[in-house]
């Protein structure tokens, strides 16, 4: 068991390459999702995820050990506009989001998805939100069952394609 602790916080800009290079190590992985070459402009946006912060309501969280080492990042949405996705959910008024969600493979199982999953939802309330949104894939099954164990409940209307690829909408009600 590790007794490391974690902060979460909004990632500095000398952050976000690491960030970046630990979001395409994570997503590329993932057994069943789209590879860089079949997505590559994904796997582009994956590798500069700090360019998504250049919107005020964007922020870059980032999850970090007490030794100071980035193990984890995910990307908040206060406004909905802003989300980048296919399908309705960029359409959603009082509402907040999150995306791209990425843990470090050797930090796995010590609660840092749920830490920074819970940043989001508190950033949301306290934005006086009426509800969080998330997107998941098949491929992304740890992740699925996190967000309904934290309440999100699967939400159709949210469903889009990405290419090939079905994303399946969550939402959490406040």
């Amino acid at each position: 068991m590790n007794n490391q602790e974690y902060t979460i916080r909004n990632a500095n800009a000398n952050e976000f390459e690491e960030i970046g290079k630990l979001m395409v190590l994570v997503y590329s992985q993932l057994e069943g999702f789209p590879k860089e070459s079949e997505q590559p402009n994904y796997y582009k946006m994956l590798a500069n995820i700090g360019d998504l912060t250049t919107n005020s309501e964007t922020e870059l969280l980032v999850a970090v050990s007490s030794d100071n080492k980035i193990v984890g990042g995910v990307v908040y949405f206060g406004d909905m506009q802003y989300y980048g996705s296919g399908g309705i959910a960029t359409k959603e008024k009082n509402t907040s989001g999150f995306r791209l969600l990425a843990v470090d493979s050797m930090t796995r199982d010590q609660g840092i998805g749920k830490l920074l999953i819970n940043d989001c939802i508190l950033k949301a309330k306290n934005k006086k939100q009426h509800q969080l949104i998330i997107h998941s894939t098949k491929a992304m099954q740890t992740a699925w069952k996190m967000y309904e164990r934290l309440g999100f409940i699967r939400s159709e209307d949210l469903d889009f394609m990405q290419g090939e690829l079905p994303v399946f909408g969550f939402r959490l009600l406040f």
